[in-house]
């Protein structure tokens, strides 16, 4: 974990891909980080909030309502279909209760830490293949890109993801998302 106040980076990952390895995880049994990386894309939460997540604020809600760790802002989430069903189909499979948290440790009683999320995507994504740098805000980033593409690119997207993420502006939200560098990137190869 960065030390406070340390800039960190994180990419994103292309909407298939992050599907892909969704899929991967549970062909190769390893439920509850499918299950991360799934929830986490499609929610959009900060790790911190994603990690306290029990079964029953989520299994077959069509939306559930948190106070953000980081803001204290109240946050509605709806939950998009195709998420529901991944979580059911790996609330069966992990033979969950849904008092449960939804990503604890051997033991149980306690989330993952955000220090071995980090290390464990950093196993995954080097046993898949995938070349990047990614932490744990690599699903939030990974929303982000999705619904923007989704939204034609539209600045519109980035107005309302600016809201999502309790970003002070958009430009904000451009920089967060790798947008500006991309655009100047497109730039170069244009000419």
């Amino acid at each position: 974990m960065a030390l406070k106040g340390q800039k960190t980076t994180s990419d994103f990952l292309e909407w298939e891909k992050m599907q892909t390895i969704v899929l991967k995880l549970e062909r190769d049994n390893d439920l509850k980080f499918a299950l991360l990386i799934a929830t986490g894309s499609y929610i959009g939460l900060r790790i911190s909030d994603l990690l306290q997540l029990r079964w029953n604020q989520v299994l077959n809600q069509d939306y559930f309502t948190i106070t953000e760790k980081k803001t204290q802002k109240t946050r509605k989430v709806t939950i998009n279909p195709e998420l529901q069903s991944i979580l059911s189909r790996l609330f069966v499979q992990l033979k969950a209760s849904e008092s449960d948290l939804m990503f604890a440790n051997r033991s149980g009683d306690k989330a993952f830490s955000i220090q071995y999320v980090n290390s464990k995507l950093k196993d995954i994504f080097a046993k898949y293949k995938v070349r990047g740098q990614y932490s744990s805000h690599f699903m939030r980033k990974t929303l982000g890109r999705r619904v923007w593409e989704v939204n034609k690119y539209s600045d519109q997207a980035l107005l309302l993801l600016s809201q999502l993420f309790n970003h002070s502006n958009v430009s904000t939200t451009k920089i967060y998302l790798g947008i500006r560098e991309q655009e100047i990137s497109n730039l170069y190869l244009s000419v």
